[in-house]
């Protein structure tokens, strides 16, 4: 049975990223009252304004700590756990980390649990990610087994890392190099993932205790998807598409460097694919309609072109 998120408390845990401020925005929006959990609580500071007085607090725990978990669960109604990394002991953040605040959530009471993980989980992935989201997953489920479990694909929005890393490179560079040009990926819109967590969280019972693969409504490849990005921004550059054993080696030497553009973990992770594998029910089973990329790349993108708003003025 559905249940109305309207005064409910909702407690997102590594909210102060870039689905959180999504997330958030969708849950205020239905009446919900948000607690945004993090190791950096201020770096959420701008989500206070989105609600009514008291609608938003900002806390700060550990996930390996139980005890500073059942503080910031008091009397949550929900919980959705966001907190995820590409670095540093990631089984105490996706692994065992996950499983702790299943059981602090459980044990505070609360009557919904989301975890989302990503498409890609696998337990003998070739990557400490996979095999750390995989962990996870298989830790909230025994911690709470009517938790529902979301497997996003890549996400895209307006203010992602994403879209606007390759946007931005290709208004820089004349000649672009594109790793895995033939991997294929299934970008999902960062709302239309709000939309499937708000969708879990009003039927637990329906929805716990399940896994989901949600991507968007078309599947493209890396190269692909560089140059529509491209021809949105008003870029043309030459494309280099790289063989695999360049790419990987590229990732292999430059990855560990500040601001690298491929590490070798996200080399991995871009070879095996980010496409949902269709064995287990994806976003319609959650009534969302997934939205293309195509519907916004073009007023997204604006300000990478040459004249930003006046671009086809300039050309008259």
């Amino acid at each position: 049975m559905a249940q109305d998120l309207a005064d409910k408390l909702v407690v997102v845990v590594g909210g102060s990223g870039f689905v959180g401020r999504h997330l958030a925005q969708e849950l205020l929006s239905r009446g919900a009252r948000l607690r945004v959990v993090s190791r950096n609580p201020e770096r959420a500071a701008a989500l206070k304004p989105l609600g009514n007085l008291g609608q938003v607090q900002l806390l700060r725990a550990d996930l390996t700590r139980i005890e500073s978990l059942l503080q910031v669960l008091d009397r949550a109604d929900a919980v959705v756990n966001l907190a995820g990394a590409f670095v540093g002991d990631l089984d105490a953040v996706m692994g065992r980390g996950a499983g702790t605040l299943a059981a602090a959530a459980k044990a505070a009471g609360a009557r919904a649990f989301v975890h989302v993980s990503a498409i890609g989980a696998d337990p003998e992935g070739s990557t400490a990610y996979a095999r750390a989201k995989a962990a996870g997953e298989a830790a909230v489920l025994a911690a709470f087994p009517g938790a529902t479990v979301l497997r996003p694909s890549v996400l895209f929005g307006q203010d992602d890392q994403f879209v606007n890393m390759f946007a931005g490179l290709s208004a820089m560079l004349p000649v672009l190099p594109v790793f895995g040009p033939s991997a294929q990926l299934q970008p999902l819109l960062v709302d239309d993932l709000a939309l499937a967590i708000c969708a879990a969280l009003e039927g637990p019972a329906a929805h716990g205790g399940k896994t989901f693969e949600l991507g968007g409504p078309e599947v493209v490849t890396m190269g692909e998807l560089n140059r529509r990005i491209a021809k949105a921004a008003g870029r043309a550059p030459v494309f280099a598409e790289l063989p695999d054993m360049a790419s990987a080696a590229f990732a292999r030497l430059t990855g560990w460097l500040p601001f690298a553009p491929l590490t070798r973990q996200q080399w991995l992770l871009l070879k095996a694919g980010n496409v949902a594998s269709g064995a287990l029910p994806g976003c319609a089973a959650l009534g969302v309609t997934p939205r293309a990329m195509g519907l916004f790349l073009d007023k997204w993108l604006v300000r990478y072109r040459k004249h930003g708003r006046f671009a086809d003025r300039a050309k008259a």
